[in-house]
């Protein structure tokens, strides 16, 4: 099942982060993974405004992520971003399409629910 890296990124010094956001897609890559979200425009919709770049990176497993963000490669690309502002990363298994089949099978047994309690 995939597996997702989600990165928030303070990001306060723009040239370490440039010269380390080119280097990691090769490492991305060889790990199999790939952006799904690289920056991009957000909205807040709920909650106090996120003001940290975000990315989403897909990988085949949580394996895959761990592989990625332990290699020599990655650790060593890594200190690029030091002193470019903190970040969070946080590796979370995926949902798969058939548990997601399942969860709607479910809400529309709550709706009905509803429909006959009202």
């Amino acid at each position: 099942m995939a597996a997702y890296l989600l990165v928030q990124a303070d990001v306060r010094d723009w040239n370490a982060y440039r010269e380390y956001m080119r280097r990691t897609p090769r490492i991305i890559a060889k790990y199999d993974g790939h952006f799904i979200v690289r920056g991009g425009e957000k909205i807040t919709l709920e909650g106090p405004h996120e003001e940290t770049r975000v990315a989403i990176i897909e990988f085949p497993t949580l394996e895959h992520v761990n592989a990625f963000y332990n290699s020599p490669e990655y650790t060593k690309v890594k200190k690029l971003r030091d002193g470019a502002g903190p970040a969070r990363f946080i590796a979370i298994d995926g949902y798969s399409i058939a548990q997601w089949h399942e969860a709607v099978v479910q809400s529309e047994i709550a709706a009905s629910d509803d429909d006959v309690n009202a």
